[in-house]
């Protein structure tokens, strides 16, 4: 079976609790024996696969496959045109080079439910939202990809995997599909 959930802010993903502030998966009645495919850091929310099936977790987690992912990210100031092509290109973080991507500003800003708890407000520094296309995911890419910019995430929420969209799922809420295709191969 293959799940879509819409994983709020403050949800680790993982079905176990670390003791910290953070609540695990295992709060929100998903089917027994479905585990995550990749993940989500705790800040970010949105789009997160689970599956019972380590097919599809080879599959959509496999590097030469490319599956792309979408992440909406609301950023500190108003990003140019350069910079958005920077993005694009790829940037440095840490000791590596993003791969080339697609990076375009959400005009108008999408239209997403409130965060728990609710992002920081600064009266004299505007937002916007960016969205960013990547074939990679290493760990909290998207926030330092958008801080070498100079532009920090404020918010940071996945709408697709590979074919699959957040589309209306609510915080907390999931539902399980049926592909169109199984995945090919072990």
């Amino acid at each position: 079976m293959l799940i879509l959930f819409h994983k709020p802010c403050g949800v680790l993903s993982r079905f176990t609790a670390d003791g910290s502030r953070n609540r695990a998966l295992a709060e929100f009645g998903l089917p027994a024996g479905v585990y995550p495919i990749g993940r989500l850091d705790a800040d970010s929310e949105g789009l997160l696969l689970l599956s019972d099936d380590p097919r599809w977790v080879r599959w959509l987690l496999d590097p030469a496959r490319g599956h792309e992912r979408v992440y909406w990210a609301q950023v500190e100031r108003i990003p140019s045109a350069d910079a958005l092509d920077r993005l694009a290109r790829g940037v440095r973080i840490q000791d590596y080079r993003t791969r080339p991507c697609r990076a375009w500003r959400l005009d108008p800003p999408p239209k997403v439910p409130p965060r728990l708890p609710p992002i920081r407000f600064r009266k004299n520094v505007p937002d916007c939202w960016i969205a960013l296309a990547l074939k990679e995911g290493r760990n909290r890419q998207v926030r330092h990809m958008t801080a070498a910019i100079g532009h920090p995430t404020l918010r940071l929420i996945r709408v697709r995997v590979g074919p699959w969209e957040l589309a209306d799922l609510q915080p907390g809420q999931w539902r399980q599909i049926s592909p169109e295709s199984e995945p090919q191969g072990d």
